[in-house]
């Protein structure tokens, strides 16, 4: 049984605990050549980092008749087609999914976020299926107590979807005093945590674009790994003098705290 009050940090994965764009892009790349289709130049393929597959690519205007195919590649040279270099193990063939590293720091941080009392899960739009294997191939769900993704049948495609189902399956209750927060590095975690009315950290190593995170309401941000736990327990601290029900004041008083 999970005990309550929880103060639960949500964290994004791609951008935010693993460097991953080099298998997500290599990913993409495959898919719009099966599609047929120009590849985006590279400005337009880092935005596929963060959002649903399924949204970037009707960004791109993939049309409805090729979604099925161009969906279906992209899993599967990201899940499963071991078709390009291991980062990790030179000369190796690996799926998109472990084109992968760890942001060096992390499991320090997540340790020490732990040993705090916080009770930690990650909250990805990366299906379920997928962020899974990934968490466990580089023993993220060793240190983490619950991982939460968008679903296989894209029921469950935005943030603030998986925010929500990650608080129902955690058992998350305000009326008895969990806080939460989000910690990520696009403006899908941003909306996402303003959608379900929480606190958010950015994380400035990930691949947001220039003010992105700040245009959409982010609470603080943070500029390197090592700043993760001691911006939490310093976010926590102005929830809780603050009030829960006013994120997008207490947004504008930490950021200009911050300048």
């Amino acid at each position: 049984m999970v005990a309550h009050p929880l103060k639960v940090v949500l964290l994004d994965l791609d951008g935010t605990l693993t460097e991953s764009a080099p298998g997500i892009l290599a990913s993409v790349r495959k898919t719009f050549e099966a599609i047929e289709m120009p590849v985006p130049d590279e400005h337009e393929l880092q935005q596929f980092i963060g959002p649903a597959i399924v949204d970037s690519l009707k960004r791109n205007h993939v049309p409805q008749d090729k979604m099925p195919l161009a969906v279906d590649t992209y899993r599967s040279y990201y899940s499963d087609r071991p078709a390009f270099d291991d980062p990790n193990d030179p000369g190796a063939k690996v799926p998109g999914k472990l084109v992968n590293v760890m942001y060096p720091g992390i499991i320090d941080q997540l340790r020490r976020l732990r040993s705090s009392g916080y009770y930690l899960a990650i909250a990805t739009c990366k299906p379920e299926y997928q962020a899974i294997p990934i968490c466990e191939h580089f023993h993220l769900s060793e240190e983490v107590d619950g991982i939460y993704g968008a679903s296989r049948d894209m029921t469950r495609l935005n943030k603030d979807q998986v925010i929500r189902y990650a608080f129902e399956s955690i058992g998350f209750d305000e009326s008895v005093g969990d806080v939460a927060i989000m910690v990520g590095d696009r403006w899908t975690d941003v909306d996402g945590a303003n959608a379900v009315g929480i606190a958010s950290i950015g994380c400035n190593w990930g691949y947001a674009n220039p003010g992105e995170l700040k245009e959409h309401g982010v609470t603080m941000t943070i500029d390197a790994v090592d700043d993760l736990s001691t911006a939490t327990d310093s976010l926590f601290s102005s929830i809780s003098r603050s009030g829960k029900d006013d994120t997008r004041n207490m947004a504008d008083k930490v950021l200009t705290e911050q300048e």
